[in-house]
């Protein structure tokens, strides 16, 4: 209890006056401390509810520097736009050595601190509730998957890049907003992945969005991140 306390100190301090990106730490309750990003938006005022965005990174930036997940995907695209981004945007980083795809898989040890990472920033910062989105690609596509089918009540929409889930849970989040993108030539995480997760929504009574890139392999983040219309999507949706 007293590292969640002193954690959540050391976040209203920072809340004080820093904005952009935060390097943080966030220790469980035996006190080992896990290093993340958090971005803070230039225009932050206390008195101001704001959208979170949450992004799951792949099985690449594992570790625990607490940086690497924040160099690519999201916070490429964070960077390019930074001034202006109105989000906040949390950057846990996997560290356990497990299965690439079980890393972000809901209830493993980094999903569960990637979750306390989100609620202590709930409680230091004044972020709407309603307005909470969820992102991550390749491994962390597949943790997208997995958080929705988990946790529907929790995201406004969702962005799962390259990845891939259970197409027969679809019928527990098909009411969430979701964009979906893939590259076809993808070798990484094949395009089926992503094809047959948004037939099963589509079945189930959900209206996806879905962008498929022809001719592009892995990395269809950068082109997803880097479509402005997909921001200007997200800040439409909320829960009801």
């Amino acid at each position: 209890m007293t590292s969640i306390v002193a954690t959540l100190a050391a976040l209203c301090l920072a809340a004080a006056d820093e904005k952009g990106f935060l390097d943080l730490e966030y220790k469980d309750d035996k006190g080992k401390a896990y290093k993340y990003v958090l971005f803070v938006p230039h225009d932050y005022k206390p008195e101001k509810e704001y959208p979170l965005m949450v992004f799951l990174h792949g099985s690449g930036e594992s570790g625990t520097d607490g940086k690497k997940q924040a160099l690519t995907g999201l916070g490429n695209a964070i960077r390019k736009q930074e001034k202006s981004f109105p989000f906040f945007a949390i950057f846990p980083q996997a560290s356990e050595q497990i299965a690439p795809r079980g890393k972000w898989a809901f209830g493993s040890p980094d999903s569960i601190r990637a979750m306390a990472i989100l609620e202590n920033t709930k409680k230091a910062y004044k972020i709407n509730s309603k307005r909470i989105y969820l992102t991550g690609l390749s491994m962390g596509g597949y943790g997208t998957w997995s958080w929705a089918q988990e946790k529907p009540e929790l995201w406004a929409a969702i962005v799962p890049i390259c990845g891939g889930g259970d197409p027969a849970t679809a019928e527990k989040f098909k009411n969430i907003p979701c964009w979906c993108f893939h590259g076809d030539a993808d070798k990484a995480v094949p395009v089926e992945r992503s094809r047959a997760m948004i037939e099963a929504l589509k079945k189930a009574g959900g209206k996806p969005k879905y962008d498929e890139y022809p001719g592009v392999s892995h990395n269809s983040w950068d082109k997803a991140y880097g479509n402005p219309e997909l921001y200007s999507w997200i800040l439409e949706q909320r829960l009801k």
